[in-house]
């Protein structure tokens, strides 16, 4: 469709995804930070744009309301993957994926309307070492690692899942409040230890096999829930011990189902929602360009 965007959230996380080819403008960073503005454009967390591949069945490229670039997004793969079977792109219900974290393997769950109405995606695999996020500090591991952020000092551990994550822990019955995510998250996503931002989790322990995060992602700020923050969180806590996987892992926007191997290989399972499906107008494309 000439100019067409298609909608769709995981757990109020809300992406917008986009073929290049026909669309009337280039995405430049102004271009998407204008129609992710919830005021002045369409509104989202973000832009998904559907690419070749030499690698995968599909190719996405993921791109935050900032204008820039991320490497791997858990709900926008959800999104993207809703996208492709809603769309007639596919009538697979497995398929591949290549984003610039990794390629990762889908497969839908297809509801009694028809619509694919959940995915598991296959995320790849964790690592703690610095150069994967990157990190300066000069450690074989980034374990409960001191950090100062808005006049507190704490403990982080660090991880990629395909994208870079600073995750903190509360013990077991206390809490993080959105307050201090305003105060921590912008400070962590920006520390000079991570010279190209991160993705930030305040997380607390809820059970056995049960977390609780509050999401600020790079580019983004606050969101209501996150894949890949969810994997990160996930993986974090069973590394340190806090939890055993499978874990459920419970954000604002409710909750996805993470499955940390020995490997720290990492399967994801969630909902995914479709919201609208339009055009963008030609008077909003000529401010564009």
């Amino acid at each position: 469709m000439k100019n067409g965007f298609f909608k769709g959230h995981g757990l109020g996380n809300d992406y917008i995804v986009i073929d290049p080819k026909e669309l009337g403008v280039r995405l430049t960073p102004a271009n998407i930070r204008a129609i992710c503005d919830r005021n002045w454009g369409l509104g989202s967390d973000g832009i998904l744009t559907l690419e070749k591949s030499k690698k995968a069945d599909f190719g996405l490229r993921i791109f935050n309301p900032d204008g820039s670039e991320a490497e791997k997004s858990g709900n926008g793969l959800r999104i993207f993957a809703r996208y492709l079977h809603a769309t007639g792109k596919t009538r697979r219900k497995a398929f591949t994926v290549e984003t610039r974290g990794g390629l990762v393997k889908i497969d839908l769950h297809i509801d009694r309307h028809g619509d694919a109405s959940a995915a598991t995606v296959e995320m790849g695999q964790a690592t703690f070492q610095p150069k994967a996020l990157p990190c300066t500090l000069d450690v074989d591991e980034l374990l409960q690692r001191p950090i100062s952020a808005a006049g507190r000092k704490l403990t982080f551990t660090g991880i990629s899942v395909g994208n870079p994550h600073c995750v903190i822990f509360k013990p077991r019955g206390q809490e993080w409040t959105r307050e201090d995510l305003l105060k921590l998250g912008p400070e962590l996503e920006n520390h000079p230890i991570f010279p190209r931002r991160i993705n930030v989790q305040l997380a607390v322990p809820t059970g056995p096999r049960e977390l609780f995060i509050l999401i600020w992602e790079r580019g983004a700020g606050e969101t209501q829930a996150s894949g890949s923050s969810s994997c990160a969180a996930a993986s974090a806590a069973v590394r340190l011990g806090l939890v055993k996987s499978p874990v459920a892992v419970k954000a604002p926007g409710g909750t996805l189902q993470i499955d940390v191997g020995p490997d720290f290989s990492l399967t994801m399972k969630g909902p995914v929602a479709e919201v609208a499906r339009g055009t963008l107008s030609l008077s909003f494309l000529r401010t564009l360009r």
